[in-house]
């Protein structure tokens, strides 16, 4: 898929189909129009129950992301953009449609939380389902660069969260080089379509305020999807988030108490070491701001002149994440994985 991540070994074009075409099922269209070679993946259908014209109206013009460089219509319910020509679908029950011939349905409605729902693509003719986001109903909740290992013959797969692909590959890699005693994450996170544009009832008080005109103390599902993905870390890692009043691309603020001390120079030298072998991540020494990272695929990228240590034994680690880009690039590579399967 991207230059980053899983590639799949087979030489038949994988089929998705996209159940939900909001932020994250636009973003995975967008970037498989942006694939090297455009017959990696075929798109069967993008399933969605808003009305055609808006779908194909909000995918031409994204306010985070820019307006897409070709032309979108989307005539006798028919996405056309690019040479493509993808059949738009209404149906609020995934199961009633034919997904024969699909290697995996990308589920991206964020309704998926029980088993029934999360089966619908498989009960559709669809071979796999990949979640994007946390789920209960997943056989196995999947992060790239931290645990691929577990996928095995999983139908119902989840992509963790933004965060958690964030998060993970650097704690196993973190573990790897130092050990990691105990650890906190702070996410500094833009604001999402689960807070109010004005202050309106939440479940939540402080995410019931405006989410553009405030510094929002939250949770975060990540806390305890690490102990599900690294299992080795399970009590050891807490976490917790802030929402902040801009659009795009979060941060990951990471302090943790090493088993190996380890100087400052000699842990910031193999850290960089590190990150150049995961795939997933990155690395600058150049003084960003969250703008420049508008659009990276990568998991994390993380800041080098943030890098902290403390008396050799606490380090401070500090990385950005497009929570939209990145995330949607890592479906699009676990996709590959669940697909390539049928081929070995």
């Amino acid at each position: 898929m991207v230059e980053l991540g899983a590639q799949p070994c087979n030489t038949s074009p994988m089929r998705i189909a996209i159940n939900g075409f909001g932020r994250i099922g636009r973003t995975i269209l967008r970037q498989v129009l942006n694939l090297p070679n455009p017959d990696d993946v075929q798109v069967a259908l993008i399933n969605d129950i808003a009305p055609a014209d808006m779908l194909g109206y909000l995918f031409q013009y994204d306010s985070t992301f820019g307006p897409l460089p070709h032309a979108v219509d989307t005539a006798n319910d028919v996405l056309s953009v690019a040479g493509r020509h993808i059949p738009l679908t209404r149906q609020g029950d995934l199961s009633r449609l034919d997904l024969s011939g699909v290697d995996v349905v990308l589920e991206c409605t964020g309704i998926a939380r029980e088993t029934d729902v999360a089966r619908r693509g498989l009960q559709a003719g669809a071979r796999s389902v990949l979640i994007s986001g946390p789920s209960p109903a997943a056989e196995v909740t999947l992060v790239l660069g931290a645990n691929e290992d577990r996928l095995g013959r999983a139908r119902i797969v989840s992509n963790a969260s933004c965060t958690t692909n964030a998060l993970a590959p650097l704690l196993g890699l973190l573990d790897d080089l130092c050990g990691v005693e105990t650890a906190h994450m702070t996410t500094i996170h833009c604001y999402t379509n689960s807070q109010p544009m004005v202050d309106a009832p939440r479940g939540d008080m402080a995410r019931s305020r405006a989410g553009a005109l405030s510094m929002v103390p939250t949770t975060t599902s990540a806390t305890h999807l690490i102990d599900e993905v690294l299992p080795q870390l399970a009590g050891r890692i807490s976490g917790a988030a802030l929402r902040v009043p801009t659009a795009s691309v979060s941060a990951v603020d990471l302090v943790l108490t090493m088993r190996q001390a380890m100087g400052a120079d000699a842990f910031a030298d193999a850290l960089r070491a590190k990150v150049g072998k995961q795939a997933v991540l990155g690395w600058t020494d150049h003084p960003l701001v969250s703008s420049d990272l508008r659009s990276r695929p990568e998991s994390l990228v993380i800041a080098g002149p943030e890098t902290r240590i403390v008396n050799d034994r606490q380090a401070r680690v500090f990385g950005w994440y497009d929570n939209e880009w990145g995330f949607s690039a890592r479906m699009l590579d676990v996709a590959a994985l669940m697909a390539d399967r049928e081929t070995v």
